[in-house]
C-alpha cells in the first residue's frame, strides 16, 4: 500500500505540472482555434530563465518563479502580434508553420546562449517527509501544491472576472463577442500571455526535479497535445482529467511494467480513450 501511495504522490506531482502547460495550450487553442506549436519552446524557455536568475544572479526560487514567468508571458504575446494576429485570416496551416519555426528557433537560442549540455537547479527546499510509511520530497509537495492553487486562481479568474468571462466568450464565439464590443486584439494577447506564464511556472517548479534541457520542450509538446486531444480539444476541465490521466498511466505504467514503456503507455491509453471517445473525454466548452 505504501508503494501505491509514494507513487500516488509522483503522479499527483507530474500530472500538476502537465495540467499547467495544458491549461495554457488550451486557452490559446479555445480562443485563436490554431495549435500553439511553440508552446512547449515557451515551458523549456521558462526553465532556462529560472535557471539563469538562480545561478546567474544568485536570487531566490520565488523571484526566479515571478520572473520566469513575466519574461515568457512578455514574449508569448510578442508571439500572438508577430506570428498570430498577421496570419489570422490565412489557412491555418500557416501558423502552425510559423509555431514549429518558433519553436526550433527558441532551442537553438538556448543552445546558444547556455549549450546543449543538461542544467541542474537545486531544489529549493531540501528534505524529504514521511508521511506514515509513505517518503515523499518537499519539492513535489510545492508542485503539487502551487499547481493546486494556480489552477484554482485560474478558475477564479476565468469565472468571476469581467477579463476572464472575455476569453470564456471568445473561446465560444469569436465574432459574437467582438460584435458585442470585445477587443478581440487585447484578449487574444492575454491569453497567449497567460499561456506563456502558465509554462513557465510549470517549468520552474519541476526544474529541480528533472534536468533541464533544449529538447525538454518537444517531449512537452507531445504529451500536452496528447492530453488536450485525451479531453477534448478547447476544454479545460478536458485539460485538467487529461493531465492527471496521462501522469498516472505513465507513472504507474512505468513502475509497475518498465521504465523505458511509460511514455508508450500513456499513448496508448491516449489512443485506447479517442477509439471508444473520439471527441475527447469532454466537450469544448465545457
Amino acid at each position: 500500500m505504501s508503494t501505491f501511495l509514494q507513487q500516488l504522490f509522483n503522479a499527483l506531482a507530474l500530472g500538476g505540472v502537465y495540467a499547467l502547460v495544458a491549461l495554457g495550450l488550451t486557452l490559446v487553442y479555445g480562443v485563436m482555434r490554431v495549435p500553439n506549436f511553440a508552446h512547449g519552446g515557451l515551458y523549456m524557455l521558462g526553465a532556462y530563465l529560472s535557471y539563469a536568475v538562480l545561478t546567474g544572479l544568485g536570487w531566490g526560487y520565488v523571484p526566479a518563479l515571478i520572473i520566469s514567468a513575466l519574461g515568457v508571458a512578455l514574449l508569448a504575446a510578442f508571439m500572438e502580434r508577430v506570428i498570430f494576429y498577421p496570419m489570422r485570416n490565412a489557412p491555418h496551416v500557416h501558423s502552425m508553420i510559423a509555431a514549429l519555426g518558433m519553436l526550433f528557433f527558441l532551442e537553438a537560442a538556448v543552445q546558444l546562449v547556455w549549450g546543449p549540455d543538461f542544467k541542474q537547479i537545486t531544489e529549493p527546499v531540501p528534505g524529504i517527509v514521511n508521511v506514515g510509511s509513505v517518503i515523499i520530497t518537499w519539492q513535489r509537495l510545492l508542485v503539487i501544491g502551487a499547481s493546486v492553487l494556480t489552477m484554482i486562481g485560474l478558475n477564479y479568474f476565468l469565472k468571476r472576472t469581467l477579463t476572464g468571462a472575455t476569453i470564456e466568450a471568445m473561446s465560444q464565439n469569436r465574432e459574437g463577442a467582438r460584435l458585442v464590443g470585445v477587443n478581440t486584439n487585447r484578449v487574444g494577447m492575454l491569453t497567449f500571455a497567460i499561456s506563456g506564464a502558465l509554462a513557465a511556472a510549470a517549468a520552474t517548479l519541476i526544474a529541480p526535479i528533472i534536468s533541464v534541457s533544449p529538447s525538454m520542450g518537444e517531449v512537452m509538446n507531445l504529451k500536452v497535445f496528447a492530453i488536450i486531444i485525451l479531453g477534448g480539444m478547447g476544454s479545460v476541465p478536458g485539460a485538467i482529467v487529461g493531465a492527471f490521466l496521462l501522469a498516472l498511466a505513465e507513472v504507474f505504467g512505468g513502475y509497475y511494467i518498465s521504465l523505458d514503456f511509460s511514455d508508450v503507455i500513456g499513448f496508448a491509453m491516449l489512443v485506447l480513450v479517442l477509439a471508444l471517445r473520439p471527441q475527447g473525454l469532454f466537450k469544448r466548452g465545457n
